[in-house]
């Protein structure tokens, strides 16, 4: 079964935030390994220049399909960084561009749904990454 998953990495970001981009970015990508594999290839094959890509969230999806259909799903919601404008990325599908203001809203929303008196949000890695996954596989 497909397994999607992000991923981190702390140069990227920091690449990001010096050239202008942003500091949050994550890549998200489908595997039918074990996700610890998929995280160890990217860092084996230096994706996007970078060597220390750490797993931030996965979930098993039955309909998740291939990569580059989760990629354009989740390109509707949120940027995808274009490897063509940044030869850094070395033509990697995948990296976005996440605000976090949008996955503050999403937290917000689904906990004011959920009954929850307080709704005070402090974003960490893991709530972006379930955000990402489930705007790409929804």
């Amino acid at each position: 079964m497909p397994t999607v998953y992000v991923a981190r990495s702390q140069g990227l970001q920091k690449w990001g935030a010096e050239v202008g981009l942003t500091k949050h970015l994550f890549k998200i990508g489908v595997t039918e390994g074990k996700v610890q594999d998929a995280v160890k290839a990217l860092n084996d094959s230096a994706c996007a220049g970078e060597r220390d890509w750490k797993l931030i969230a996965h979930e098993v999806v039955e309909s998740a399909g291939d990569e580059s259909a989760l990629v354009d799903r989740l390109g509707a919601k949120e940027k995808l960084v274009d490897s063509a404008l940044y030869p850094r990325l070395k033509g990697e599908r995948g990296v976005v561009k996440v605000k976090p203001e949008n996955v503050a809203n999403h937290l917000m929303v689904r906990k004011a749904l959920a009954g929850e008196e307080d709704i005070a949000i402090k974003l960490r890695p893991a709530d972006i990454g379930s955000y990402l996954i489930a705007n790409a596989v929804r």
